[in-house]
């Protein structure tokens, strides 16, 4: 298993995601740190949605295997970011 406990404090990663599934209008599948493998995202837990100074930042807590993380989307310049 791989080792997540690394300083990702805002870490920018690439996402893929399923949009418009059922009643989650967007549900992340796996991420990849730079120069890393794709991480498969074994659960999403929860989902919630944050206004900071305008730019909503849609909230992921997720499960990858035993660990949970937290995956932020920001919707004014469509980057994602492990925040854990």
């Amino acid at each position: 298993m791989k080792n997540f406990n690394k300083n990702t404090n805002n870490e920018q990663v690439e996402v893929m995601a399923l949009f418009g599934y059922e009643m989650t209008p967007c549900q992340p599948l796996s991420f990849r740190r730079r120069g890393e493998s794709e991480t498969e995202i074994t659960e999403l837990l929860r989902t919630k949605i944050r206004f900071v100074s305008g730019t909503a930042l849609h909230i992921f807590d997720v499960l990858v295997g035993r660990e949970q993380m937290t995956l932020e989307f920001n919707s004014r310049d469509l980057s994602w970011h492990l925040t854990q």
